[in-house]
């Protein structure tokens, strides 16, 4: 899935209107291809971000909420985590990051280690 599509249910507060027009022209940026379509395909473009919209919006009133509802922080945190071991499985990215770019809980030894480690 494309990681700029996030999920959209269950969510407290409730997911937004804009939250799921936002999504919906993720997804039609991402299908066609195009971020911004030309002056001729802009109403195509315009009406598939309507009828997916429109789409999204009726499938999160149907679903079945289950577990705990979602917070946007906890969604941000577990991205958080999610980024921190994609980049840490590739050491030589954070060899070439300026020190201050490198979040205090790391350490340039631990990136080396990493390297090492897989060698």
């Amino acid at each position: 899935m494309c990681r700029n599509i996030r999920v959209l249910h269950h969510f407290e507060p409730p997911t937004t209107p804009d939250e799921i027009a936002a999504a919906a022209l993720q997804y039609v940026r991402k299908v066609s291809g195009q971020a911004k379509p030309s002056m001729a395909n802009q109403a195509a473009f315009d009406a598939a971000v309507a009828a997916v919209t429109e789409a999204t919006a009726a499938l999160l009133a149907e679903l079945e909420p289950r577990g705990a509802p979602r917070t946007r922080e906890g969604e941000a945190a577990k991205a958080k985590v999610r980024w921190e071991k994609r980049v840490l499985r590739c050491p030589t990215r954070i060899a070439a990051w300026p020190a201050s770019r490198i979040p205090t809980s790391w350490s340039r030894t631990t990136s080396s280690t990493t390297r090492a480690s897989r060698r």
